[in-house]
């Protein structure tokens, strides 16, 4: 005997919205996604325009009914977002993540979670989005550290499903300023290439690994080195990936360890630059796309808000 398959309902509308972009999925109660909408207005572009139409806009698109609750990550709860969401203080449970979600004075029921703050006066920090892809990468009891490469690379220690310490590397953002806007301009090719497996990003990788200290030395070197002949500008952008990326996991090795199980939220070329890195590093490496992080950790909040039931 034969029945009718349901398909799942919606029961919510999942949000992570960045600083220059949106992205939204409308979703069942057990995390499939039935339909999702992008766009490039983040926080800047809302900062003018307001974030109240930008969400309608989207909801209208992803056809989510005015009676379905939205929950939101990211910059919008940020001082300069839609509402300041109080940061959660390390250290924090995962799983109590939604409970720091604030409700929106505006129709329907939409709510933002919290960041998390390392309140130390002498280790400070802050992080928002970055708490989600965690609650999406691990479970109430994992004990390791978790990675996130990109403009403001994240290292966090994870101890029984509680962030208890992190660090912020603007590594993303060196590599940006220093090959626009400083001497290395003529050194780097931008769009050169940044293969992981390539001998120049290894043995800048390397070098820096080996003398983290010594950065602002070794990066006028790559300049020096192509001035007497000995490299390529078409190998700069490596080398100067492999040096900042080196230094970040040497801190990052000395104050958080090597010998915990490493989760890498990444994708793309940069994911797999980390990875090899992260390898060649002695790191024991699984690692998890960023975009699927962000969802799951938005689905597990919102069962846990709302419970399990679709809303139609």
């Amino acid at each position: 005997m034969t029945g009718d398959v349901r398909e799942p309902g919606p029961a919510f509308v999942a949000v992570d919205w960045g600083t220059s972009s949106f992205r939204g999925w409308l979703m069942a109660a057990d995390g499939t996604v039935l339909a999702e909408s992008r766009g490039g207005e983040g926080m800047l572009h809302c900062a003018g325009s307001g974030f109240a139409p930008v969400l309608h806009h989207h909801l209208e698109r992803l056809g989510a009914s005015d009676k379905l609750p939205v929950l939101i990550c990211g910059m919008a709860g940020a001082r300069q977002g839609w509402a300041e969401t109080p940061y959660l203080k390390t250290p924090t449970r995962l799983d109590a993540l939604h409970e720091g979600a604030i409700r929106l004075d505006t129709p329907g029921d939409v709510r933002i979670l919290p960041g998390i703050a390392q309140a130390r006066a002498d280790q400070p920090d802050v992080m928002r989005g970055e708490e989600t892809q965690l609650l999406g990468v691990t479970e109430p009891g994992f004990t390791g550290l978790v990675c996130i490469p990109g403009t403001h690379s994240k290292w966090i220690r994870i101890e029984a499903g509680a962030v208890v310490a992190f660090s912020t590397y603007m590594t993303g953002e060196l590599f940006a300023v220093i090959s626009q806007h400083s001497i290395l301009t003529h050194a780097v090719e931008v769009a050169g290439s940044l293969a992981e497996d390539g001998a120049p990003f290894r043995e800048a990788l390397m070098a820096s690994r080996a003398a983290p200290s010594g950065l602002t030395a070794a990066l006028f070197r790559l300049r020096a080195a192509q001035l007497l002949g000995f490299e390529q500008r078409a190998d700069g952008a490596a080398r100067l990936s492999g040096l900042l990326i080196g230094s970040e996991i040497a801190d990052a090795a000395q104050r958080f360890g090597a010998q915990l199980p490493l989760r890498l939220i990444g994708t793309g070329a940069l994911g797999r630059l980390y990875q090899a890195a992260l390898a060649a590093s002695g790191f024991e490496v699984d690692t998890i796309d960023a975009e699927q992080a962000s969802r799951r950790g938005l689905a597990k909040a919102a069962v846990q808000i709302w419970g399990a039931e679709s809303r139609t």
